[in-house]
């Protein structure tokens, strides 16, 4: 039945095919039944790159099982004859995992080189698609890294960067532009734009990088294990957080300057940051000082979304731009312990864990918050509620994969998230002045609630008592009563017809007049 809803999580081979799609000279071959390619069109429609995803299917058909046969050898050797890659990921799909076919010793009839061959048998009833991800690059590191020397000159990887990653390619130019002011090289950025050569080349770094709790962490721990490179696994988002996170690699990389002979380095001032050099490199302090962002501190937002993106979020919300937090959650389960210790204190809630969009979108009906940072999910069930939503996680639309610059970490990301939030937050503001002006010749009408005479028992209308009908579990209003509700502004007129028939619901009324409306108004502090 799950498969009747929209899922938070791909599955296992979309997972696979985010790294294997990011990665130059590796092929997927999915073993697979005929249709099991929409992982094609789904990059080919949002990725937003020349490149035509590196991704074949052994097809499995019914005669052929009845034959004992199967086409995974042959496929190995066509895409081997036309596309020479380095390394062919095998895998097999939901459909085909049923069958419990040993493909290693399929592929090994391919007549392949074996050591170009890496079956990754991810169960795809237990593994869904970050954790496929996760477990396939760190495969791939084990396979490549090789034991060398330090670069000569300070250097990086940034690891976790993946296909369709939010805000991928604007996110890996932000932190580039902050380590070329530090005088930090990168060394490998992985699994985007990688090969296995450059995999193999990730132990001469002095740190690794990873930014996303969700992608890198399990490699950076093996190469901090194997070879000693160190982690920094902080988050930059926001002002602050992205100032911590540049003390902190610069500890880091001193640290390790003893072992090269390099000289250590400082911190330039913060104007070699910003784009022109001179000024800041954010305007959210100032900003968040200013009269309109000042009447956002009692601006109640929840935020739902991925483990990196949900802790980012309600930090930057909170410390930066003094929004309330009334609550935050996540789909990723396996993650929920990580996001509980860095949001505690942050939370006048426990954290959200569920992957039923269902249930989030309960939850924001019944708080009606002023802002949420969701998924994409959570903006469809704003949009029925006129809540106001800005996408800050997986999964995404094409909106989300612009070709124009828009980070989210390091201080122009801070500059895009604030903007995001104000816009967001006002949202339906020049429609509430057509509202109260007029619309100028505009034709502009909006849409009416649905009005229902009311009726006594017998059935025969009631004349001048009749009351508007409300859909759902609402409670009736007179007509005065709507007609007062239509001069709040449309962007909170839901909230303040839940709030008002919740007070109604707490005197025990049972209808909404004039009277109970001006009441619960200043009940409520409106």
């Amino acid at each position: 039945m799950r498969l009747a809803f929209w899922l938070y999580e791909g599955t296992a081979l979309h997972g696979i095919s985010r790294v294997t799609n990011s990665m130059k000279d590796v092929h997927t071959v999915y073993h697979a039944p005929q249709g099991d390619d929409y992982i094609t069109a789904t990059y080919t429609m949002l990725e937003r790159t020349p490149d035509f995803p590196g991704l074949s299917i052994s097809v499995v058909r019914g005669q052929d099982l009845a034959r004992g046969e199967s086409r995974l050898p042959a496929t190995l050797q066509q895409v081997e004859e036309h596309y020479h890659p380095e390394t062919i990921v095998v895998a097999p799909s939901c459909s085909t995992a049923l069958l419990q076919e040993d493909l290693r010793q399929l592929a090994m009839h391919s007549g392949v080189d074996p050591e170009k061959i890496l079956v990754y048998d991810a169960n795809p009833f237990r593994v869904q698609e970050h954790e496929a991800a996760e477990g396939l690059f760190t495969e791939l590191v084990k396979r490549a890294a090789k034991k060398q020397e330090l670069t000569s000159k300070p250097s990086v990887n940034l690891l976790g960067f993946t296909s369709l990653g939010f805000h991928l390619r604007s996110d890996l130019t932000s932190l580039r532009r902050i380590l070329k002011t530090l005088g930090v090289e990168v060394n490998v950025v992985a699994p985007w734009g990688a090969s296995m050569g450059d995999l193999e080349r990730l132990p001469a770094a002095w740190a690794t990088i990873v930014p996303y709790r969700e992608m890198g962490h399990t490699a950076a721990r093996y190469l901090e294990k194997e070879f000693g490179t160190p982690v920094l696994d902080g988050i930059p988002l926001g002002v602050n957080p992205t100032l911590k996170w540049i003390h902190d690699l610069l500890e880091l990389l001193n640290a390790r300057a003893p072992e090269t002979g390099a000289g250590e380095l400082a911190m330039p001032p913060l104007t070699e940051f910003s784009l022109d050099g001179m000024s800041a490199p954010s305007g959210v302090p100032w900003f968040a000082r200013t009269a309109d962002m000042e009447s956002f501190s009692g601006k109640r937002a929840f935020v739902f979304g991925d483990a990196t993106h949900t802790v980012g979020m309600v930090k930057f919300l909170k410390d930066e731009l003094g929004m309330q937090i009334i609550g935050a959650g996540t789909y990723l389960g396996v993650h929920a312990d990580w996001v509980r210790q860095e949001l505690e204190g942050y939370l006048p809630e426990p954290l959200m864990v569920t992957d039923r969009f269902q249930e989030v979108a309960k939850k924001i009906e019944d708080e009606m918050p002023e802002l949420v940072c969701g998924t994409q999910m959570e903006r469809h069930s704003c949009r029925k509620l006129d809540v106001p939503c800005m996408v800050i996680s997986t999964p995404t639309h094409i909106e989300n994969y612009l070709i124009g610059y828009y980070p989210i970490l390091g201080f122009e990301g801070a500059d895009v998230l604030a903007d995001r939030v104000y816009t967001s937050c006002k949202l339906g503001l020049e429609k509430h002045l057509v509202d109260f002006f007029g619309d100028a010749g505009l034709e502009y009408e909006e849409e009416e609630a649905g009005a229902v005479t009311a009726t006594n028992g017998s059935g025969s209308p009631e004349a001048a008592a009749s009351v508007a009908a409300i859909d759902g579990d609402g409670l009736p209003w007179t007509p005065d009563a709507e007609k007062m509700l239509k001069k709040v502004p449309f962007f909170v007129r839901k909230k303040v017809r839940k709030n008002t028939e919740n007070y109604a619901r707490e005197q025990d009324l049972e209808t909404i007049t004039e009277e109970v409306f001006r009441q619960a108004k200043e009940a409520l502090g409106g």
